[in-house]
């Protein structure tokens, strides 16, 4: 394997490390700055240049700062236009960059979050404040890392003064839950592929209440409770992230999450955890990068006219109950898949009962599974239908 390692740092302890690693593997490696790079991009033939030549790799590690975030996610997408493996995808850095963003996809998929509010004017911050529970609150701007552009208020004249500054920067502004029983401390756990192989706490000096270690704070080992492994592992594939650190606040009610990083500093974990953390990351892009990765949106959007269609019995409580095969099946059409209690069922049994939060996701030609379903999804159609074959099912039943 030719393994590329994209990083502006070629001394930083995580990109020597994760090439010290390589290299014990014989994989032939090489550090390469992301600003280096000239994307040349057509309908036939994208191309990627470096210092003017080809790339020759099979495999690319991203280790993208946050200053560079748009030029590294524009890079890492070219790569996956070639078919040249990313250990993180683009849309995963790309959505973990974002606070705004990460909140509103971690939320979306269940994933515990601190109550967050973003806000655009100045008039909304004090409602902003009472809607995530009250002073004191964090406040941050959307884009930041290291404890950067994060800070905590106790009153609403200081709320303001803060917000009203950041907003005249341009800056997305978040104003957040205040968790107090985890003021100071965060435990990172550092996700690699279908596991979390080393965490630690972090423990913020004297009074700052950020617990980075790039702030000077301290870090120890720690026992890692199951359900806090299994948060940490769903928040970084809800966000497309093979490789995270996952920072999560210890609540009263249980874990929460509050970052994700797509570049994990390894000094710190390393050293408090006492795992070789390189070497396991490594170890899963060896294995993983075998493997060709798709976006399943865009194949499902290939064929011209089709697309996943999803019916949310939320909003169609009339089915709650009913077998899936005797509800679908009988219109031309079956379930594709159906997601349930975090759960996605493939090809489901037509004698499955449907429930109230299950989402029912059909595949085809979009124009016919609306036609299709369009009686389903009509309450008084589907019920005088239901009436009917059940008194034509009652006179059989006379008859035999």
């Amino acid at each position: 394997m030719r393994l590329a390692i994209l990083s502006r740092g070629p001394r930083l302890y995580s990109t020597r490390r994760l090439q010290e690693e390589a290299l014990k593997r014989g994989i032939h490696t090489t550090i390469l700055d992301p600003l280096q790079f000239t994307l040349s991009i057509s309908k036939d033939s994208p191309q990627i240049l470096h210092k003017g030549n080809k790339v020759n790799f099979d495999a690319v590690l991203p280790r993208i700062g946050h200053s560079i975030t748009s030029h590294g996610v524009a890079l890492l997408k070219q790569f996956e236009q070639l078919d040249i493996y990313t250990a993180n995808s683009s849309e995963g850095i790309r959505q973990s960059r974002n606070k705004l963003l990460a909140a509103q996809i971690l939320g979306r998929n269940n994933v515990p979050i601190p109550k967050t509010a973003y806000v655009r004017n100045i008039n909304d911050v004090e409602r902003a404040i009472d809607l995530v529970g009250g002073l004191p609150v964090v406040i941050k701007v959307s884009e930041g890392t290291q404890g950067r552009g994060v800070y905590l208020r106790h009153l609403y004249k200081d709320a303001i003064g803060l917000v009203s500054a950041l907003l005249d920067l341009d800056h997305e502004v978040l104003i957040q839950e205040y968790i107090h029983e985890s003021h100071g401390t965060d435990i990172r756990a550092l996700v690699v592929g279908d596991k979390v192989v080393a965490c630690m706490r972090r423990r913020a000096r004297g009074k700052e209440f950020r617990s980075n270690f790039h702030l000077n704070g301290t870090v120890e080992a720690v026992d890692l409770p199951p359900e806090y492994e299994e948060i940490a592992l769903r928040a970084s594939r809800v966000l497309g992230l093979n490789i995270a650190g996952v920072d999560l606040l210890e609540g009263k009610n249980g874990p929460l999450v509050l970052e994700i990083n797509s570049s994990p500093g390894l000094e710190g974990i390393e050293m408090a955890s006492g795992v070789n953390v390189a070497e396991k990351i490594i170890d899963f892009l060896e294995e993983d990068a075998q493997f060709v990765k798709i976006s399943m949106d865009q194949l499902l959007l290939t064929v011209p006219g089709h697309g996943v269609l999803p019916i949310h019995l939320v909003n169609h409580p009339w089915l709650v109950g009913e077998k899936i095969g005797e509800v679908f099946n009988g219109f031309g059409t079956s379930a594709f898949a159906l997601s349930r209690s975090r759960q996605l069922v493939w090809a489901p049994e037509n004698d499955m009962k449907l429930r109230y939060n299950d989402i029912v996701i059909f595949y085809g030609d979009l124009h016919q599974l609306r036609l299709n379903l369009k009686e389903i999804l009509n309450f008084e159609i589907y019920n005088n239908r239901k009436i009917a074959s059940n008194n034509e099912n009652s006179e059989k039943f006379k008859t035999y």
